[in-house]
């Protein structure tokens, strides 16, 4: 009687390396988990994707350098709009472009390992992307990264060059760009109690305040009369905030974030003027449909 030999069982193959763009936030000082998510929100907003998220940061994917600049620059700005931490919170970033291996939710290769290598270079404030990465951004972005130094990469004989993006400018060029690009059918939706106003064209604001000029008049006794302003660009909402006790947005799905000044919101959630929105209940609701 003859015997067989069963094969051994065969390895499970890994998935050919793919080229992507690797983004590395990193949180440092007193870390709320306020911090963390609104780091997740922008990489969201930005069309990108977390890999993994801890109570220090986040490692993200984009498909295109232009894509983690704008989560970048996002995260910056939203994270500088939340209330003062009892002990003072940095935030520094980096990303570079290149080949990612994958094995199941873990990344790996060269590529991320430099991103990471950025980040310990980056300062508080800081986004620095590697010169390579940094020659693949759009022209008007390319015009806002200065040069910031190099690394040393392991495996590796020669200097990287690293470039600083002045991520303030780039919110405004992001969302020139945006509102080029944008689905004009976009349709922003405010409401409060029995209100509701409807914007459609490009440009469009909503006032919302005491004052009885504004198109949505709340009753919020900490509201100023003119307290802040959604302003329809593309398929996004900028939100500005011009009153004396703030604005806290409350995006879907995520936490409040107090705003002094501008932020971009997510495509729905609630705002509650002049304290949290614990505390009110006097709430504004938008959406972007």
């Amino acid at each position: 009687m003859s015997t067989s030999v069963q094969p051994a069982a065969a390895e499970r193959p890994r998935l050919a390396p793919r080229y992507t763009t690797v983004l590395f936030a990193e949180l440092r000082g007193a870390r709320p988990r306020r911090y963390v998510e609104v780091l997740g929100l922008a990489t969201e907003v930005s069309g990108g994707r977390v890999v993994h998220k801890r109570d220090s940061g986040v490692l993200a994917l984009f498909a295109t350098p232009n894509a983690a600049a704008a989560a970048a620059a996002r995260m910056q700005t939203y994270a500088q709009s939340l209330p003062p931490a009892p002990e003072p919170t940095g935030l520094r970033i980096a990303f570079h472009a290149g080949p990612v291996g994958q094995r199941g939710h873990d990344i790996f290769g060269d590529t991320v390992n430099l991103a990471l290598r950025v980040a310990d270079q980056a300062k508080d404030g800081q986004v620095l992307v590697t010169h390579d990465t940094a020659s693949g951004l759009s022209p008007a972005l390319q015009n806002l990264v200065r040069p910031s130094g190099h690394v040393t990469a392991s495996g590796r004989s020669d200097n990287i060059l690293l470039g600083e993006l002045a991520w303030r400018d780039a919110i405004r060029q992001i969302a020139t760009a945006r509102d080029a690009a944008a689905d004009p059918r976009t349709v922003l939706e405010v409401s409060y109690g029995a209100t509701k106003v409807v914007r459609r064209r490009q440009g469009d604001s909503v006032f919302i305040g005491r004052d009885e000029e504004c198109d949505v008049v709340v009753e919020a006794g900490r509201a100023s009369r003119r307290h802040c302003t959604i302003v329809k660009r593309g398929a996004s909402l900028i939100l500005c905030d011009t009153s004396s006790n703030g604005t806290f947005v409350t995006p879907q799905g995520a936490s409040e974030i107090q705003v002094r000044g501008e932020i971009s919101l997510a495509r729905s959630g609630c705002i509650s003027l002049g304290q949290p929105a614990a505390s009110s209940a006097d709430l504004v609701r938008y959406r972007c449909a």
